[in-house]
């Protein structure tokens, strides 16, 4: 047994008919390189194989009594491989567009709460002799970069590796009683908010701290909660998702930042901001002002690499939607993208998960509902425009029961009030770009994910012209 942080247990929470909290990954496979050819079989059982190293996957929620504290972890005694890997085949023709729908439509459905919190899919008939692997799982269990780190726990460096040890007996630890949830919730409990004015005194010290050093700067600043501009990407959600993708070429990112400064991670940011600005001007509905975006950072320290659970924080960081010139988007973007990591810095690392240690699950459950039922997201300042996410993936290939892993486009999940995540993935020579969105706002979101190389394209142009004629980058701006 063992009870979920504050943060995992927030992700259950906040979970609604129309706000899931799971996390996905489209991966697109050939099967030509597994030894003895394809098999839907051959994959279960790899999978099956592989499962003990991950311990949520073998682990259901179980809630404490009174919902007096986080729920715990416990280990599923009827656990079958059959409930969690599916296969289903590809409508024709099997292009990206038709795997794209396909992912949309499973991740609209949420996961079953009784049983460990994962799903994968084998979508067979993928154009060229492909398949693809559609995987869930809970934010709760797991969060973006942990579940890069722990890909090579699924995944192998070589097609036909030599075989390892059989996996352990699984022989599962009895469920604790209620008495024995009760008593261990309301000691740590009583011991969690014990710490609650401390927390409370850091924070606010935090907070003026920022306050002060903007007013004293004077010059660029992070992005501030419930200070976006209204676009069509904020308004209560449904629980339809659609899905897009596209990937840019990894040399070629690098170019951009090498000629005309910034980091990697700058040049993604501004080439969102121009493809923003390009689909919002299209449709007549682009903010004067630049959007805020929710950046995930992993906080995860050298201790727990590999841990399946969530050390994360939120980086808020404006958008430069408002400027169209891509160079100057691109040095703007590392200016407010160096202040917002100044000022999450400022704010602490562990802020968000102390508070989540501390947060009621009954009022937390309470308040997530009733937002949305109300459709209150549509009489408020947008707290955010949308989420955006960077993960970086392994530069080499990895295989999949000896099938090579082609392409990776990941997923995050959206929010009440902000329909669109953008989550980048690089992998190999490409960074894959993964859009998932409410439907009821952004029912078009493949439109937007064909404005990226597009605007990356403005981007590259200018660094080619730059280089051409000799222009160095702004001194200190790459790293």
């Amino acid at each position: 047994m063992q009870r979920l942080s504050g943060l995992d247990a927030f992700f259950l929470y906040i979970e609604t008919p129309a706000m899931h909290t799971h996390v996905a990954l489209t991966a697109v496979l050939n099967p030509g390189t597994m030894p003895g050819g394809y098999s839907f079989e051959r994959i279960r059982d790899h999978i099956a194989s592989r499962v003990h190293l991950i311990p949520p996957f073998r682990r259901r929620v179980v809630e404490v009594p009174l919902r007096l504290h986080h729920p715990v972890w416990v280990d599923d005694p009827d656990f079958s491989i059959d409930n969690h890997v599916h296969r289903v085949a590809l409508p024709s023709p099997g292009g990206m567009l038709e795997l794209a729908e396909l992912t949309g439509h499973l991740a609209s459905i949420p996961l079953e709460r009784s049983r460990p919190l994962w799903e994968m899919w084998v979508i067979e008939g993928v154009e060229a002799g492909r398949i693809a692997l559609v995987a869930k799982i809970h934010h709760s269990a797991m969060d973006g970069a942990g579940g890069a780190q722990l890909m090579p726990l699924f995944f192998d460096l070589e097609p036909d590796p030599p075989a390892g040890p059989a996996p352990p007996s699984f022989e599962p630890e009895p469920a604790p009683d209620r008495w024995e949830l009760l008593g261990m919730a309301g000691m740590e409990r009583l011991r969690g908010l014990a710490g609650l004015p401390s927390l409370a005194r850091r924070t606010g010290e935090a907070i003026g701290t920022i306050r002060r050093e903007r007013r004293a700067a004077g010059g660029p600043s992070g992005g501030t909660p419930l200070t976006a501009p209204r676009s069509p990407f904020n308004g209560p959600i449904t629980g339809e998702r659609v899905v897009a993708f596209t990937r840019l070429p990894l040399a070629d990112v690098k170019h951009v930042k090498q000629v005309l400064g910034g980091t990697v991670n700058d040049v993604l940011l501004a080439t969102c901001a121009l493809a923003v600005r390009r689909y919002l001007a299209e449709r007549g509905e682009l903010p004067d002002r630049p959007m805020v975006t929710a950046c995930p950072v992993s906080v995860r320290a050298d201790g727990e690499q590999g841990q399946a659970n969530n050390r994360l924080s939120i980086m808020f960081t404006p958008l430069r939607t408002d400027i169209g010139d891509p160079v100057q988007c691109l040095r703007t973007t590392h200016e407010t993208a160096l202040a917002a990591k100044r000022e999450h810095e400022a704010l602490g690392n562990d802020t968000l998960s102390a508070w989540a240690e501390v947060i009621d699950p009954t009022a937390s459950r309470f308040v997530s509902s009733i937002y949305g039922a109300t459709g209150l997201a549509a009489h408020h300042r947008p707290a955010l425009s949308f989420i955006l996410s960077n993960i970086p993936g392994p530069p080499f290939s990895v295989y999949l029961a000896g099938a090579e892993m082609e392409r990776a486009y990941p997923m995050g999940p959206v929010i009440e009030g902000a329909g669109l995540n953008v989550t980048v993935l690089s992998y190999r020579d490409s960074v894959d770009f993964g859009f998932l969105a409410a439907k009821a706002l952004v029912p078009d979101v493949g439109d937007l994910a064909a404005t990226v190389p597009e605007a990356f394209g403005q981007l590259l142009a200018a660094a080619r012209q730059a280089s051409e004629q000799g222009t160095r980058a702004p001194a200190g701006a790459t790293r």
